[in-house]
């Protein structure tokens, strides 16, 4: 980079994922003074180079994911600095210099995921702020004099603190809009200032110690507030100040004591989503039928039976999904034949998860579909001129997207499935999968009040071909439908501008493998999931127990397969017993031989003998480390038996009978081709897809098998694997 200095138009840099440490950060970026965002993200960084002093008109710094634990003068030299991201570094308090503060331009301050045990000395001097991050970090308290000055606040996050407590000057943040303080000890925080900040749209007081005693009584000026998230706390009844939330969309008291709902839900007019789940109700009031707006409700793991629910629901023509997992219902209501429902280990004894009409809806359109197409190929029989030929047929672009897409201002996100678009939830904004596509809509108003929209469509480096072909498609018909007057934008994984990365107010994160099914059945290249397990004695088989990708994981008393897809490893511990050591052997070579078509490499690992390799995929990239495995697998552990469920077509829905598995070994003779069938590891759950099965069971099982997992707390490392008939091993 000698030669960087003689580009003068240059205006950003990007160089996160690098390796900057030790002094390697290069010298020439001190002459492109006109640069005016740098991103120096996951560079290993323990300091910050003395270069960026001279960057004068640097207004975008991110720092984040880096070593730091001070940072040194150079900063306070930015006069022009409008937004500084330091997450997830090391940050003290004391490396923290005064003068950063001091800046009158600084108007964004990420500073979460640090650690810092106090607010940062002179912080209520960045008088322009507008957004706030102290999330994850020790502080306890919160000093008074930070809000006397910090009037301009727009987004303040708080979260996962120590705090017990905010100052009264709270209420002078009246521009606030945003207030997340979730997991903080505040059972003596009254909240006394809440009612002040009339321009809050979101609070979010998950997990806070929140009570009828320490709740205000009226936020009746709270005409805003769109988002309540009240989860995880000690609520016997829903707060009554609740009901009087004009504006309320999106509302979550999910973990309370709650034992009935008031007849007084029915003035939230506006409210789309509603989560109840895990409380202690027995029933639901008529009145949640008089919220027509409504289009998700979860009332998972309560106590509600058949007849607590009302029979009006089926007014609620706009409600998508009705969750109602761990309840007491034996019989499904006939008013929600409409919506995408699931009804959990209920009282029948036998697990049923309704998928439902909703699959007889599409066996009636591709009914009318074919219908549709005889008359068609009847009329195409008629002679016409060559100019009709040319004619497009119309597109109702209002059965893809939804009526309300791009009429509210805010972030809209579809994924791709199965040819169409299908919209996400909020709270999966800016978490994508490396296997999939997505269409993002950003929705504004102009400064006549008009509104404008940009378009993008985010392509999964994993993406199969159909996915990446839809998501341009109906990108270019989401323009279409909105009349806008912009350009569709491509976005691709690991390449992302600034511009589609700004839209999120966390860093993006990528998911491995796929979460939407591909509209085609081709066969691919196979993509392989680096898997660990430790062999277990069963009977006269063996069991696979999958376990972190980590040394922690391994123990000198056991066998360990590491998979890697082309090289399979077989860690042998210094006390294993022989007999798991052939049996794993086998079952490696099993392995090679169904589904690597013998090209694995089969590698024997012996303990304090491993390989560079191994220890690579194991997670180790230290030459000089030592693995020293530990004894810690409990002696007397026995493996939990799996479940299998059969998924199969009843009389307008989908049943999953769990299917008995004999002295728990899963054999072929269980299964059938013409079905689908759910096993559940309790750490993984796999999709068995049957060759003879129809495309509607295995859309549906696949759905299925991510509520399953959902159901219950499983280990980061756990997953979803689809498994077609024929390619079965593991």
């Amino acid at each position: 980079m000698a030669n960087t200095g003689v580009l003068p138009f240059v205006r950003g840099l990007d160089f996160a994922r690098n390796d900057f440490s030790d002094g390697k950060f290069p010298e020439a970026v001190s002459l492109m003074t006109g640069v005016q965002w740098l991103k120096l993200d996951r560079t290993n960084l323990n300091e910050v180079p003395k270069e960026m002093g001279q960057l004068l008109k640097l207004e975008h710094l991110s720092l984040t994911r880096n070593n730091l634990e001070k940072l040194h003068g150079e900063l306070t030299e930015l006069g022009c600095l409008r937004t500084l991201n330091l997450r997830r570094n090391k940050v003290r308090n004391s490396g923290i210099p005064i003068e950063l503060f001091n800046s009158e331009e600084l108007s964004t301050l990420d500073l979460s995921h640090n650690n810092l045990k106090e607010v940062p000395e002179g912080l209520e001097k960045a008088k322009s702020l507008l957004v706030l991050n102290l999330s994850n970090n020790q502080i306890d308290s919160i000093p008074n004099s930070l809000f006397i000055n910090l009037t301009d606040l727009l987004f303040l996050d708080l979260s996962n603190n120590n705090l017990e407590t905010l100052p009264p000057q709270t209420r002078r943040v009246a521009n606030l809009q945003t207030l997340i303080l979730n997991n903080n000890p505040l059972e003596q925080y009254q909240l006394r200032q809440l009612p002040s900040l009339v321009n809050l749209e979101t609070l979010h007081l998950r997990n806070t110690q929140r009570s009828l005693n320490n709740f205000p009584t009226n936020l009746e000026g709270l005409v805003n507030l769109a988002d309540v998230d009240l989860s995880q706390n000690m609520l016997p009844k829903v707060p009554d100040a609740l009901y009087s939330l004009p504006s309320l969309k999106r509302l979550n008291l999910s973990e309370n004591e709650i034992t009935e709902l008031s007849t007084a839900i029915e003035l939230w007019q506006k409210l789309q989503t509603l989560n109840l789940s895990h409380n202690k109700l027995k029933s639901l009031p008529a009145s949640l039928c008089k919220i027509t707006t409504l289009r998700r409700l979860y009332v998972n793991d309560n106590e509600i039976d058949f007849e607590g629910i009302p029979s009006g629901i089926g007014k609620l023509g706009l409600l998508e999904i009705f969750s109602a997992a761990y309840n007491q219902l034996e019989m499904i209501p006939e008013g929600l034949c409409r919506c995408v429902m699931y009804f959990v280990d209920n009282s029948s004894g036998v697990l049923i998860i309704s998928y439902i009409f909703k699959g007889m809806k599409d066996i009636v359109t591709e009914k009318n579909k074919n219908k549709q197409e005889d008359e068609t190929r009847a009329e195409s029989l008629k002679p016409k001129r060559w100019d009709e030929k040319l004619e497009k047929p119309p597109l109702n672009y209002s059965e893809i997207f939804e009526d309300d897409a791009g009429q509210i201002p805010g972030l809209c996100i579809w994924e791709i499935e199965n040819f169409l678009p299908n919209r996400i939830d909020e709270c999966t904004h800016g978490k994508f999968y490396e296997g999939d596509c997505y269409i993002v809509l950003k929705t504004l108003l102009d400064d006549s009040g008009s509104l404008t929209w940009k378009i993008y469509f985010w392509i999964g480096k994993k993406a199969s071909l159909d996915k990446l072909a839809c998501a341009a498609i109906h990108a270019v018909n989401l323009r279409n439908y909105l009349g806008a007057q912009c350009r569709t934008i491509r976005e691709e994984q690991g390449d992302e501008s600034e511009e589609f990365l700004s839209l999120f107010d966390t860093q993006i994160t990528y998911i491995e493998g796929g979460r939407t099914l591909s509209g085609f059945y081709t066969v691919e290249d196979m993509i392989y999931e680096i898997r660990c397990y430790r062999i277990h004695a069963a009977g006269a088989s063996i069991h696979l127990e999958t376990v972190a990708i980590a040394p922690e994981s391994l123990d000198p008393g056991y066998v360990f397969m590491l998979d890697a897809g082309p090289k399979i490893f077989l860690w042998y511990g210094k006390t294993s017993k022989n007999t798991l050591k052939s049996k794993a052997r086998l079952m490696a070579e099993k392995i090679n031989k169904n589904e690597r078509k013998n090209k694995a490499e089969i590698l024997t690992e012996m303990m304090g003998k491993e390989s560079t390799d191994f220890l690579r995929v194991l997670g180790i990239h230290d030459d000089e480390y030592r693995l020293v495995p530990q004894e810690h697998v409990d002696p007397d552990f026995v493996p939990v038996q799996p479940r299998l469920y059969q998924v199969r077509l009843g009389m307008g829905y989908l049943e999953l009978p769990q299917v008995e598995i004999p002295h728990g070994k899963l054999t072929q003779n269980l299964l059938n081709s013409k079905n689908v069938y759910i096993l559940d590891c309790y750490v993984d759950v796999f999709v068995w897809i049957g060759k003879k099965s129809t495309r509607l069971v295995n859309a549906a099982a696949v759905k299925l098998s991510e509520e399953l997992f959902n159901m219950i707390d499983r280990p980061d490392f756990a997953m979803v694997t689809r498994v077609r008939e024929g390619t079965e091993s593991q």
